[in-house]
């Protein structure tokens, strides 16, 4: 397979992780943790408002699990480009998409629901000539469960 003739289909990640933007933080990070993922896309109705990474977690973090579980992931995203491309866009397009706006990762919506993901990491296995099958099922997988911190009880 020719890297030149990649589409966005060719290379994307098709089994995501994804988070509603009313989860907190601590379950961003815990999903993130659990999956073995470093982006998270945020959805709500099937519409994508953006992807969340380890790196914005990491620096918005303040408190303990008790002010993390108060907070919402949608104050997380940047307010600014959305990028977002097609199944049949071109990897050199996806690339520049990326580059331009400064990301590691990209949805990739079909029909305007969520088909994948193209991160950084699935350029590099297409480079390296190591894509799936375009035909290969995708999966989005949504939080099953909220985390509850546990605070330890005064003694009395």
């Amino acid at each position: 397979m020719n890297i030149e003739s990649l589409t966005a289909a060719q290379v994307m990640s098709r089994v995501l992780v994804v988070v509603k933007p009313d989860e907190s933080p601590l379950m961003a990070w815990e999903l993130m943790r659990r999956a073995g993922v470093h982006h998270l896309p945020v959805v709500d109705g099937g519409h994508v408002l953006g992807i969340l990474t380890r790196e914005q977690l990491a620096a918005s973090w303040s408190g303990g699990p008790e002010q993390q579980s108060g907070r919402q992931v949608r104050a997380l995203l940047d307010r600014g480009q959305r990028p977002r491309v097609r199944p049949d866009t071109p990897l050199a397009r996806v690339t520049a998409v990326m580059l331009d706006a400064g990301c590691d990762a990209v949805p990739v919506l079909s029909g305007g629901g969520l088909a994948g993901m193209v991160t950084a990491r699935d350029v590099l296995a297409a480079v390296a000539g190591r894509c799936r099958s375009a035909e290969e099922p995708g999966e989005v997988v949504a939080g099953m469960f909220h985390l509850e911190p546990v605070l330890p009880h005064e003694n009395r």
